[in-house]
């Protein structure tokens, strides 16, 4: 049965405290109260148990009578409602400590925080260190403790301006891309209606394009991802271009991706093949998975994985000049590399660096593979391997775009 404020009042005279140990009564929907003995008398803790991505967590609520049986309801309800929203309550309260504006829980600051524990967990140090920067030194001061609701263009703006007035024009751009994420994940969480980044297009100073050698080697391919990654432009199109070199599909297949086809919890993105005509099968690597998870709630609604500009209800793919254009306008002209070079690119590196069996890279490229009897293969053959091959190919990709070392390509002959 439910608590009554009566039975709060007096649960120090429960039979359960004759055995002088602590000892719980349980109100509804998780909520309960932790009895536990002091030297002269009881400590009253309430509690709320709960489960986030088949996890069990329980959270304090603070202690009665100082909190009443309606205000820890009360506290229960906005944390059941929070959940329902996507929201880890704990991570949300972390987020609101460590906030210089702890009144208002849906400040920029505290969702902003919300956001880093959410997604920075697998990002390297020294990504996280940058991020960290931007905002305590160029975002919290300035726009932290406004409500996102209520945060305009011109407000972010002149934030923003701060960092061009330095000289430090890339990293403008990188804290708008940044606080597009955060935005991002205030509407997926609820907090707020719309991603006012898009209206700052076009808004800061051109960052001056650098040229790129001729993507062979890893040295260069580490260019050409870290370039991709401080992409100022659309972020459908960013993603697109991120996700390009891990799955290293033709540029066809890539901006037709449709939802309905990415199964996350098998972690694979099956489709048609229309130049073969067959089905082929992509397994996705943890970095594919969160390029793809961060931007669903952007395009997830629609049939398409990155759907047209001109289509926001998905209903048309990308065109074809879209991630062409974005690698021009970083500079990379169509001599030195095309989205259709991350597949050459992929087939090399997996083969003479990372040393996989040329069968299973020509099987993850779709091309025609027989086994020695000249069938051919059906589109699960080496599943398992495969899987581990593109984890390895994408964590290889990390590295180079971390600065790690790695290994040089075998000579030719």
């Amino acid at each position: 049965m439910p608590l009554s404020d009566t039975a709060c009042k007096n649960a120090h005279k429960h039979d359960k405290a004759a055995t002088g140990k602590a000892f719980t009564l349980f109100d509804d929907k998780g909520l309960h109260l932790l009895l536990k003995p002091l030297k002269d008398s009881w400590a009253k803790w309430w509690r709320i148990k709960y489960r986030f991505d088949g996890k069990d967590c329980l959270l304090s609520l603070g202690t009665y009578p100082e909190v009443s049986l309606q205000q820890a309801r009360e506290q229960r309800d906005s944390i059941r409602k929070q959940i329902a929203n996507g929201i880890n309550p704990s991570e949300n309260r972390k987020a609101v400590k460590s906030s210089k504006a702890e009144s208002a829980a849906n400040s920029f600051e505290v969702i902003a925080r919300e956001w880093y524990e959410n997604k920075m967990g697998d990002k390297s140090t020294d990504h996280k260190k940058r991020v960290t920067g931007l905002f305590e030194r160029d975002l919290f001061p300035y726009i932290g403790s406004k409500p996102i609701t209520d945060l305009k263009a011109p407000e972010l703006l002149a934030a923003l301006r701060r960092i061009e007035a330095r000289n430090a024009i890339e990293t403008a751009h990188r804290a708008l891309q940044v606080c597009g994420q955060v935005f991002r994940y205030a509407i997926a969480t609820g907090r707020t209606e719309r991603d006012i980044t898009p209206d700052l297009r076009g808004s800061l100073k051109t960052v001056k394009s650098g040229h790129f050698s001729a993507v062979t080697k890893p040295k260069q391919a580490a260019e050409l991802l870290r370039a991709i990654d401080g992409y100022c432009g659309s972020f459908v199109v960013k993603s697109a271009l991120q996700l390009a070199p891990l799955v290293f599909v033709r540029p066809g297949e890539l901006r037709q991706a449709e939802w309905e086809h990415i199964d996350f919890e098998a972690k694979e993105w099956r489709y048609l093949v229309t130049k073969t005509d067959t089905d082929h099968i992509v397994p996705l690597s943890v970095q594919s998975i969160n390029i793809l998870q961060e931007l669903k709630p952007l395009t997830g609604n629609g049939r398409y994985v990155f759907p047209s500009a001109r289509t926001p209800n998905g209903s048309r793919p990308m065109s074809d000049m879209a991630l062409l254009a974005a690698l021009r306008r970083m500079g990379i002209s169509k001599e030195e590399m095309t989205v259709h070079g991350f597949r050459a690119l992929a087939r090399t590196v997996l083969d003479e660096v990372l040393g996989f069996r040329p069968d299973f890279i020509e099987h993850q490229l779709a091309h025609a593979v027989r086994d020695p009897n000249g069938r051919a293969y059906n589109r699960t053959a080496h599943l398992p391997e495969r899987h581990k091959m593109m984890q390895s190919w994408a964590d290889y990709l990390d590295g180079l775009k971390s600065g790690a070392q790695v290994i040089a390509f075998k000579k030719a002959g």
